[in-house]
């Protein structure tokens, strides 16, 4: 099993046991309303069907799905699945398409194509008319359009679905006079870790937590140490794995925008822009715009990423490890011919202590410096010190 689908149903099967169930009472007059918006993907799927089972086993009037969804992003095999398991429910099943800003196309269709009643509110879009209908040998096809969720409930009472009449409004009297209004309405949702998948799986959510996870992690690289940014990089970085294995994702797109993170810690390094923050720049647009296979990231979220992004590598990083590395009172062209210690090897590139703080350092190839020997700061090129060993260096020889 490829190793993504393996930690998406990890963490899948970890936050069903977070899922309470219903108590199995009844529960006649009662109306259950689950709000099922963006991408059908598995937390969307498994949702609905235990909401269904908790349904039938309370004997409620009505199931009721508020739908705001623009496809599905599950196998076919499992979409096939729910929408057989909606067509044989042991209660009768209504979809409504709303509020006004709603939509409802691709696999989404399939949901409601499933339900016994179908209502779209006045604004909301449906790519496909649903086709709706009522199940068994009494009644017709139903269609109750309405404007709020609470018509919507009014409207299905009386109906004649599955050989049963629905009974889903009361009439109260008021000020203006008798009214009618839905009976009693429960509402329910996945439990916390789900919703934060489903989150997660959003294709501009998984986009920007991947970028994040990249560059805060570059960002712990150059400031030596294990911290905050790389700890929170590293959570970034899992969940937008879990994200990228539920949705549609082009491998080749994914890897331009680790390329293209790369590309810019490499002029990071050198003090100054240069080729690869135009490499970067390119490879980061081109992986964002093309990182999912019928799925978009809307183009003002991949220019306000990739132009954040070019800002905080060009300018913002630099100066950060500016302020990190150097130290506040005396510039760094003061620092030529100042003595240090390699803290890390040098050969040709690695780190070094000069004046109590960490820089990253070159040394000609030819003169490897190893951890703990003397070196000798003999150039600055933007955040990199050029060094040299204290024996055999330019000080010694000019002597």
């Amino acid at each position: 099993m490829h190793p993504l689908r393996t930690l998406a149903s990890v963490l899948l099967a970890f936050g069903a046991l977070l899922t309470l169930p219903a108590p199995a009472v009844a529960a006649a007059g009662r109306v259950d309303v689950i709000e099922v918006t963006g991408l059908i993907d598995p937390v969307e799927v498994d949702f609905i069907a235990a909401s269904l089972r908790d349904a039938e086993r309370a004997r409620v009037e009505a199931l009721i799905i508020q739908l705001n969804s623009g496809g599905a992003v599950v196998a076919d095999w499992r979409l096939d699945a729910l929408v057989q398991r909606l067509a044989s429910a042991k209660v009768p099943v209504a979809v409504w398409v709303g509020p006004s800003s709603a939509r409802a196309s691709g696999g989404a269709l399939r949901i409601a194509d499933a339900a016994d009643v179908v209502g779209v509110a006045p604004g909301a879009r449906a790519s496909v008319a649903p086709r709706t209908r009522a199940r068994g040998s009494v009644g017709a096809a139903a269609r109750v359009d309405a404007p709020v969720l609470g018509d919507f409930i009014v409207g299905l009472d009386g109906l004649r679905v599955g050989g049963r009449t629905l009974d889903t409004a009361t009439v109260v009297r008021t000020s203006q006079g008798p009214r009618r209004q839905p009976v009693g309405v429960t509402f329910s949702k996945p439990a916390l870790l789900p919703r934060l998948l489903h989150t997660v799986a959003s294709p501009s959510v998984a986009y920007l937590l991947l970028v994040a996870g990249l560059v805060l992690i570059v960002f712990e690289f150059f400031t030596v140490g294990v911290g905050v940014a790389g700890a929170v990089g590293a959570g970034s970085l899992i969940l937008a794995l879990y994200g990228l294995s539920v949705l549609p994702t082009r491998p080749v797109s994914a890897a331009l925008l680790a390329v293209g993170v790369a590309g810019f810690a490499i002029d990071v390094q050198a003090g100054a822009p240069r080729t690869w923050t135009v490499i970067g720049t390119i490879t980061l647009l081109i992986g964002s715009l093309r990182l999912f296979d019928g799925q978009v990231v809307p183009w003002w979220t991949v220019l306000l990423v990739v132009g954040g992004v070019a800002l905080l590598m060009v300018a913002g990083m630099p100066a950060m490890l500016r302020a990190r590395f150097s130290t506040p009172t005396i510039g760094r062209e003061s620092m030529i011919g100042e003595m240090g210690a390699a803290a890390a090897d040098v050969d040709p590139e690695g780190t070094v202590t000069v004046r109590g703080a960490l820089w990253r350092a070159r040394t000609n190839r030819a003169t490897p410096i190893v951890a703990g020997d003397a070196v000798r700061v003999v150039a600055i090129d933007g955040l990199l010190l050029e060094v040299e060993p204290e024996e055999g260096g330019a000080k010694e020889a000019h002597q």
